[in-house]
């Protein structure tokens, strides 16, 4: 059967979600919209059931995007698309809002469960719930209680589960019309003043309230402080991407060796032919330049999915607030832009929640600017390459604080792009940001885990099917070429004094290197060149960036490729082999210039094709994205530009 899990945000659905699935779960989209849907598997007897997380809201009337899914969910779905049972996740602090929304849901005609969760919390602030009588006002649903983010009253829940999918009937759940014939503004405010109103005697029986002494927590006063927060967050933020580089050293050394021996050992068993030349010159070195950052990746979710589970990212998003509100966006914004670090395909769908259209349409418009886990493979590649390891003042990483650089950059320029749009959009109506700061709270390292392991398996299968069908193709690219060029640019290479003059490994290298530049990828290679010179590249990393247009994340994967093809076969290490390539005047080609004009150009350029088609279904046009393209490609240029040769 399926089960919709309900609840309002910040009431620990998302914790009863990962305790019930584990790591049977899957992301998607709901029916006909692209509004993210997280599913998974439960397993309750010798039976499997669909768990759907449905998106936090405090209400079935659809005001917003959000509602709408559930709205139509229990009203409009396919019978194949509805759910049989519903379990509504409610804070115990704050009931009242929850029975608002879970007697929406049973008049509905939806079977439920009631989850009263955090009930510590609840009798911290002293609200003591009489379960009884609640019970016997809601006879036909179960009530729970829970502390969900120690595991405490799973048991419990899952007997309740079990009991409500024992009692319902083999046919589908029908739902009545009783909401749903309130579409006007007016009804629906009058319904929901009845419903209130009777709640409230309710909650006069079971809510038992002491005096106890409502107190901020000491750390809101520094963490939303107008000038100590600010420093705070930009601390954190430095932490952050110091660890990126410190801790992930050496599991990165460790699978880029892994990806040598494997390459040297399928080297010596297998024939000499297309299909050794495929495997350990295309498929390996493609898919190796992206799993070696997995690393890095990890730390960064893991601190993001740290700082979220804690409340702290509640708090800097309040606190962001006031920084963006000048720039023509609000708090809302800031979501979708957090959103963009690690994707900007769910941070365009997030502006959603949006509901003034000019700051949804610059929030869109800025999003692919912050620095994206696409991005996280180019920049530590780059930064590896031509900027030294070494520590400032005894303790700063240099590498970690250019990759904090790049971030902020990538900031910075988005305010500013936001702030210009401001000025040529017009639209006079103002809009206000209302949040609720969740408590501090000890974080859950399984839920952590959880989001970890959730990012880096999006990250690898997403990227590894794109990169290892380009790999096969830029391969094959690489790996022929018109013949009578090739033969003709051999024969000129053989009677050079460079090739005669050389040990017989080196004339391998020079005779793959010829090669390399007579094949189709190499002619389409030099015929952009003249345009990518001016920046400091040459035709290897023309081709990467063309190909890396697809998805960010490709051009480590191409120029993995490009290089197994070109170089001798005897040093498989990438960040190796670029320290060593050279232009014909005896410059380096991944040069310091060279190296920060690429990072740049990388901040800018509109290189995710996913993204794009976002932004076209958002806005419902082809302008904006087209727009992303062109304004965001001169960017790019004219900041390459500036770096290499100023």
């Amino acid at each position: 059967m399926k089960i919709a899990l309900f609840g309002n945000p910040n009431t620990g659905k998302s914790t009863v979600f990962n305790l019930l699935t584990g790591l049977r779960q899957k992301i998607g989209n709901f029916p006909g919209v692209t509004v993210e849907q997280k599913s998974g598997v439960l397993h309750i007897k010798d039976a499997s059931h669909e768990l759907i997380d449905v998106p936090g809201v405090y209400s079935i009337y659809p005001s917003n995007k959000e509602e709408k899914v559930v709205f139509d969910l229990l009203f409009n779905a396919s019978e194949s698309d509805k759910p049989q049972l519903g379990i509504l996740v409610a804070d115990a602090s704050n009931l009242s809002r929850s029975l608002f929304f879970f007697s929406q849901l049973i008049d509905s005609g939806l079977p439920m469960v009631l989850v009263i969760n955090m009930y510590d919390i609840a009798q911290k602030k002293g609200i003591n719930i009489d379960v009884t009588a609640l019970q016997s006002t809601f006879s036909q649903s179960p009530i729970v209680i829970m502390n969900a983010r120690v595991g405490l009253g799973k048991e419990r829940l899952m007997q309740a589960i079990s009991e409500q999918l024992d009692a319902l009937k083999v046919e589908s759940t029908k739902v009545t019309n009783t909401l749903k014939k309130l579409s006007d503004l007016a009804g629906q405010e009058k319904e929901a003043n009845a419903r209130n109103t009777y709640l409230g005697t309710i909650l006069n029986k079971v809510l038992q309230e002491k005096e106890v002494p409502v107190r901020t927590h000491p750390l809101d006063r520094w963490f939303t402080h107008p000038i100590a927060g600010y420093v705070i967050f930009a601390s954190i933020l430095f932490i952050i991407f110091q660890f990126v580089f410190s801790f992930a050293a050496f599991p990165m050394d460790a699978i880029e060796l892994g990806f040598e021996w494997l390459t040297l050992w399928l080297r010596n068993i297998l024939p000499d032919g297309p299909l050794s030349a495929l495997i350990c010159e295309g498929i390996l070195p493609g898919i190796s330049g992206v799993l070696v950052f997995i690393p890095q990746i990890g730390i960064l979710f893991f601190f993001i999915a740290l700082l979220e589970d804690s409340g702290y990212l509640a708090r800097a998003v309040f606190l962001m607030d006031r920084l963006v509100r000048p720039f023509g966006l609000n708090g809302r914004s800031v979501v979708p832009l957090l959103s963009s670090m690690a994707c900007a395909i769910p941070g365009v769908m997030a502006t959603r929640g949006i509901p003034n259209y000019k700051e949804r349409l610059i929030t869109i418009f800025v999003a692919p600017l912050m620095s994206c886990s696409a991005r996280i493979p180019v920049f530590t590649l780059l930064i590896g390459l031509v900027i030294p390891k070494m520590k400032l003042l005894g303790f700063i990483q240099l590498q970690g604080l250019v990759l904090l650089g790049l971030y902020l950059l990538g900031i910075v320029s988005a305010l500013f792009i936001a702030w210009v749009m401001k000025l040529i959009i017009n639209q006079e109506k103002r809009s206000y940001y209302l949040m609720e700061i969740p408590e501090f709270k000890r974080p859950l390292w399984r839920n952590i885990f959880l989001t970890v392991l959730e990012k880096i398996k999006v990250f690898t299968t997403e990227a590894g099917g794109i990169i290892l069908a380009i790999s096969i193709v830029l391969w094959a690219l690489a790996s022929y070429g018109p013949r009578e060029q090739r033969r003709e640019a051999m024969r000129a290479l053989k009677t050079t004094d460079t090739y005669m003059h050389v040990s017989q490994e080196e004339q391998e290298g020079l005779k793959n290197a010829v090669l390399l530049e007579n094949s189709y990828i190499g002619i389409v290679g030099k015929g952009i060149e003249p345009m990518i010179k001016p920046i400091g590249y040459d035709w290897k990393i023309g081709i990467a960036l063309i190909t890396s247009f697809a998805a960010r994340e490709v051009f480590v994967g191409s120029l993995s490729t490009i290089y197994a093809n070109g170089g001798s076969g005897n040093d498989l290490k990438l960040s190796s082999k670029l320290k060593q390539q050279k232009n014909p005047d005896g410059t380096l080609v991944f040069s310091l210039r060279s190296g920060i004009s690429l990072m740049v150009f990388y901040v800018y350029a509109m290189q995710c094709l996913s993204t794009l088609a976002i932004v076209k279904r958002e806005t419902k046009s082809w302008k904006w994205p087209l727009l992303q393209v062109l304004f965001f490609g001169l960017m790019a240029y004219a900041g390459a530009w500036i770096c290499f040769n100023i």
